[in-house]
């Protein structure tokens, strides 16, 4: 038995365990196991440098001072700077706080154009990463975004809850146009408290893809982008008189595929890449390439010597 076995619920309804089992394997859930151990010992080490909030409270790690007050425990005094400048002074410290990873999967139409391998790539994804956050005794939540917020899997902490996250994920279906800039307006006013926040798209905006990122950004998130691509989009197996059409908005045209054509889309989609990993270089948002031609184990594991993600 597993280490995911031990956490199944008994009484998952059948129905929910068959829309899991195509995405969502035993071989999926064995790998999960081997990318929570490989994280533990990344994040041993990260743990108490990388979890300090700005909150102030009775933590162990020094923070400041301010003045002393009618009613502070003595015990709390700096008698040291009382001695040297005759001033009453209370120590602060840093509190150690659990860490709120938002989950935001794109799941407008564009992510299941063609073969959905992009909608299917997101959705592991984010149940890998998931999982690593729930093993780490982090807040999880998982949103679907569009144009809007369509779905919200609510806030939930421990791995034991990986299988709420496999049927959350499962129901998510793609449909609708994307405008992240409209979806992540409207996160960020469904959720004060902030933490980092993990945007699973392929980045087809209209309205430009930074004006879902400056939201996160603006908004005190931190934001960690998953740009998730298909190659057979940059080179399409098409040649001669073809018809063209937006599979969110249906506008269609008609055009002549020829190998100039095809040469030149495949330069539009390399630029647009290169676009998106600059504008996240430079201002210091954790970006990485999502190939869905790789295995989702494997990214994650490049995810992981990235930085960025545990912190």
């Amino acid at each position: 038995m597993g280490l995911l076995e031990l956490f199944r619920p008994k009484s998952a309804p059948r129905r929910a365990e068959a829309r899991r089992a195509e995405l969502f394997d035993d071989e999926f859930q064995k790998k999960l196991e081997s990318l929570a151990i490989v994280s533990r010992r990344v994040f041993a080490g990260r743990m108490r440098a990388d979890r300090r909030s700005k909150k102030k409270g009775s933590g162990v790690e020094f923070a400041d001072h301010r003045d002393y007050a009618p009613g502070d425990d003595f015990r709390s005094v700096d008698w040291s700077v009382y001695q040297r400048f005759g001033k009453l002074l209370v120590r602060l410290y840093e509190e150690e706080e659990d860490l709120s990873i938002y989950f935001i999967v794109d799941s407008s139409s564009s992510m299941a154009f063609g073969d959905a391998k992009k909608f299917d790539q997101a959705r592991r994804l984010a149940a890998a990463l998931a999982y690593v956050g729930l093993a780490n005794l982090d807040r999880v939540t998982i949103v679907g975004a569009t144009d809007a917020v369509s779905a919200r899997m609510p806030t939930t902490r421990g791995k034991g809850r990986i299988f709420k996250v496999f049927e959350f994920l499962s129901e998510l279906s793609p449909g609708g146009t994307t405008d992240l800039g409209d979806a992540m307006k409207t996160f960020v006013a469904q959720h004060k408290r902030r933490g980092l926040a993990v945007l699973i798209s392929d980045l087809y905006d209209p309205a430009g893809f930074e004006r879902g990122i400056n939201a996160l950004r603006f908004a005190k998130f931190e934001p960690f982008v998953l740009h998730v691509v298909d190659q057979k989009e940059a080179r399409p197996e098409l040649k001669g008189d073809v018809r063209l059409y937006d599979c969110e908005t249906g506008e269609e045209r008609e055009v002549t595929v020829t190998d100039s054509l095809l040469e030149d889309m495949a330069k539009a989609f390399d630029d647009y890449q290169k676009s998106i990993e600059r504008f996240c270089t430079s201002r210091q948002v954790p970006y990485f390439a999502a190939d869905v031609g790789l295995p989702f184990d494997e990214l994650v594991l490049r995810v992981f010597r990235r930085g960025g993600f545990l912190r």
